[in-house]
């Protein structure tokens, strides 16, 4: 009997060995470290990379479709209803959907604490947690003055010093346990792609109140993955045993053979997802992740740093790489999902707005001057490798919105910025000091010095060019938001891929401490603006864009604009397609031979 109980037990521990020998894991990196996973904080790609494996949402884009982005049902049973008058969204979501098992669940009917239905009172709760009081929500924006009385609810329920969540919101209720319905203030058809974002991920009651402040790191949703195991260096998923039955659809999702086929995700067709047993993300910094990613096991995903690009690529204008590492690895390079810019105060008199017609004319010939002095090929070749095109205004190409300008405003033109100049009266002894603000690195203060050099070619003089240096960028973003700043230079990450998520940077009630940092408030502008935001994408959308860019552009607000090329390197016994910023989560589809 004894020798039958050690070898049942030797066979099982056998067959738990196979089972880990024969799972499947991918090694992913990540070069930040998320300090929290709970939805409502869900605010950089690092800690959406992880919430979106986690938890469901509405909606999600279709993995392989770029330009344009196209989003698809995720936990919604199909896309919504819409009134005729844009205000009412009806959502159906689908049955048979269940949190993964946790202790929140554990109940005297329920030891072994399995996760419960997902039904549409939890969209409704996830949402009305952005506007308790009590959360410190930073994506609660995407809805603010969107949604009928929930602005109202956060209202009295901030005056009360109590959240009543069983209260209905009239614009934000369930008409039955699997149907949502949205009533928004006024039509907003980019609403939809706010339930496609980590913010929107749905959050069960119970796990908020079992877990509260430990939810930032003890997620607990319905998605393909659930996290076992987060510290500063790593995290790991595992597959979802709760997770429904869903099947990779490559051809509905955007496969197109002549963009993905060297990738072998045609492979792929049909299969269950997730696909992997295991992700493991790795937390670390370039140098760690690129020496892991040169090793057979290490890391199976990384970007290129910019000190390892000479040694792997072959051409950096057209990217590609040299054979010795085209042998192993495959390479995507990618126009990322935002763009980096500089914009003038406005409200500064010394660039912007003056109530002197005569200055205010001279200060608009000065920034065109300044726009005119700008070198992007230079730029780009010094702090990017030379890798990437600039463009015309502040919609990057492949977002819905994007139309083609003339190049004048993104070539340099010392002769034409000397003579703005000259006619507009300007001297040596009346031009004002220029500022640039920074946080104190050496990357910064060579950007400084290449500005400083274009503007004395101009007749700048050089004692007027002035570097503030800040210790942390919380200092800069601090004297950004209190209007403290002559110019702005950042970059911006788009929310989603439309139009108006760059265009409401420009929007004049969002000026500082908003997201409008140029503190610009044109009234043709806001009125543009405010019209494109009540359309749906189509070509009279496309030319209210193109009139507003025209108003950036002849208003000179600032200099625009650039997108920086990721490129994404991937061993080849991995099965993807890496995803940029807005997609989040790609985890699902990935598989490893």
């Amino acid at each position: 009997m004894k020798k039958y109980v050690l070898l049942l037990c030797s066979l099982c521990l056998l067959h738990a060995q196979n089972t880990t020998l024969n799972a499947k894991v991918y090694h992913h990196s990540e070069d930040g470290y998320p300090t929290s996973l709970d939805p409502l904080q869900s605010a950089t790609t690092y800690a959406n990379r992880i919430v979106t494996a986690v938890y469901d949402r509405l909606f999600e884009y279709k993995y392989l479709q770029r330009t344009p982005y196209e989003l698809k049902p995720c936990l919604a049973k199909k896309m919504p209803k819409i009134s005729a008058d844009g205000l009412t969204y009806t959502i159906k979501i689908k049955k048979g959907i269940y949190f993964a098992n946790d202790v929140a669940f554990q109940s005297f009917r329920n030891p072994q604490g399995n996760g419960r239905e997902v039904i549409a009172q939890d969209f409704v709760y996830s949402i009305k947690r952005h506007f308790d009081f009590r959360n410190s929500s930073q994506g609660s924006w995407l809805w603010r003055g969107r949604i009928v009385g929930l602005d109202e609810w956060a209202h009295k329920s901030k005056s009360k010093r109590y959240t009543n969540y069983n209260e209905v919101i009239e614009g934000l209720k369930t008409i039955d346990k699997y149907t949502i319905q949205i009533k928004l203030t006024k039509p907003y058809p980019q609403i939809i792609y706010t339930f496609a974002t980590g913010f929107s991920s749905i959050v069960s009651r119970e796990a908020v109140m079992k877990h509260k402040q430990r939810l930032r790191t003890h997620p607990v949703g319905s998605g393909p993955f659930r996290l076992t195991s987060f510290n500063r260096s790593k995290a790991v998923l595992e597959k979802n045993p709760n997770y429904r039955k869903e099947t990779f659809d490559i051809y509905g999702d955007g496969y197109d053979e002549n963009l993905h086929g060297f990738t072998g995700i045609k492979k792929l067709y049909g299969k269950t997802l997730p696909i992997l047993d295991r992700v493991e993300i790795h937390f670390g910094s370039r140098e760690q992740r690129w020496l892991s990613f040169n090793k057979k096991d290490g890391i199976q995903l990384s970007d290129i740093p910019k000190f390892a690009l000479d040694s792997t690529l072959a051409s950096k204008r057209s990217p590609r790489l040299k054979k010795h590492y085209a042998k192993k690895f495959h390479l995507h390079p990618h126009r990322e999902a935002g763009l980096v810019f500089l914009v003038f105060n406005m409200e500064d008199p010394s660039f912007g707005y003056h109530p002197d017609k005569k200055r205010n004319k001279m200060n608009k010939a000065l920034r065109k001057a300044i726009r005119k002095t700008f070198d992007w090929r230079e730029r780009i070749d010094t702090f990017y490798y030379g890798i990437g095109e600039p463009f015309v205004g502040v919609i990057p190409p492949g977002i819905v919105g994007y139309s083609e300008f003339p190049k004048d405003s993104i070539t340099r033109d010392v002769g034409g910025a000397k003579k703005l100049l000259k006619d507009a009266g300007w001297t040596s002894e009346n031009l004002p000091l220029f500022v640039y603000p920074s946080v104190a690195s050496i990357t910064s203060n060579r950007f400084f010095k290449q500005i400083q050099g274009w503007l004395i070619d101009i007749g700048y003089p050089k004692n007027k060019i002035l570097h503030r240096e800040f210790s942390t960028f919380g200092d800069l973003n601090k004297a950004m938001k209190l209007r403290k700043n002559s110019m702005n230079a950042y970059g911006w990450g788009l929310d989603y891929p439309d139009a108006e998520n760059t265009m409401m940077l420009f929007y004049g009630p969002n000026a500082s401490p908003g997201a409008n940092a140029a503190n610009f408030n044109h009234p043709e502008f806001n009125r543009l603006f405010e019209k494109a935001s009540l359309m749906p994408n189509s070509p009279e959308r496309t030319k209210l864009y193109k009139l507003m860019t025209e108003i950036l552009l002849e208003e000179c607000v600032g200099i625009f604009g650039f997108s920086r090329m990721r490129l994404t390197a991937w061993h080849k016994n991995v099965i993807a397609y890496p995803t940029s910023e807005i997609l989040n989560n790609f985890f699902k589809y990935v598989d490893v031979k």
